[in-house]
């Protein structure tokens, strides 16, 4: 972000009540902790897409070779 874009964006708040920018600010650091985990998230799936590929084709392996059985859900 500019920090032009920072600086409005610090005006705007400014211009509210004091009890409304502690509003702002606790909702602000709840939305950009929330991003912060999605990014990590995104990172790690990212990290283990060659696995998941891989299970995926051992899976469809297994499948075609007539390996697999249904999942019983009631035995979980």
């Amino acid at each position: 972000m500019s920090t032009a874009a920072i600086a409005t964006l610090i005006k705007m708040v400014e211009s509210l009540p004091e009890s409304t920018q502690e509003q702002v600010v606790a909702h602000l650091r709840e939305y950009v902790a929330d991003l912060h985990d999605e990014l990590r998230w995104q990172e790690t799936f990212e990290r283990t897409q060659p696995q998941l590929s891989a299970a995926a084709q051992r899976a469809r392996q297994e499948i075609a070779e007539g390996k697999a059985q249904p999942m019983n859900y009631d035995q979980l």
